[in-house]
């Protein structure tokens, strides 16, 4: 009994047959040799730990350069028509267009489209709030000049 303790703990510690049972004896018998072996073999297996995202929103280990949130670029949209109410800034409303695949989008103040978020909407033109890579910073888009028809 004392000899299978010994076997036991020597397999939990990693170790080969412990010194107890080599000094009692019980590590000279053929059926030790084997549980020698066996203990060996058992403390050499490895495991690897896998992550596997599962949470909510955006997986913060996927690149952003491949992900479709940085689309629209402000290089790639362009003003197309502003309607602004004096009295009340906060309803007015503009019309951009994405040259790359002429897709539009109306937004209001407030509205985030990719990276940029609409902060101000002025007469003649739209300012974004720009998120980089944790940084802010602000950029406008201003309407085409107009013809004036005689």
């Amino acid at each position: 009994m004392r000899a299978s303790l010994a076997v036991a703990l020597g397999i939990l510690l990693g170790g080969a047959i412990p010194l107890a049972a080599q000094a009692t004896g019980g590590g000279r018998g053929p059926q030790d040799t084997t549980a020698q072996a066996d203990t060996s073999a058992m403390a050499t297996s490895l495991v690897r730990e896998v992550f596997a995202y599962e949470g909510g929103g955006r997986d913060p280990f996927l690149s952003l350069l491949v992900s479709g949130d940085v689309r629209p670029l402000l290089s790639d949209l362009k003003l197309v028509v502003i309607v602004y109410d004096q009295r009340y800034p906060a309803r007015s409303v503009a019309v951009l267009r994405d040259i790359t695949n002429q897709k539009r989008y109306r937004v209001k103040t407030g509205d985030i489209i990719g990276r940029l978020k609409v902060t101000q909407i002025r007469p003649r033109e739209i300012v974004f709030t720009v998120q980089e890579f944790g940084f802010e910073r602000q950029e406008s888009l201003q309407l085409g000049r107009q013809e004036e028809t005689p």
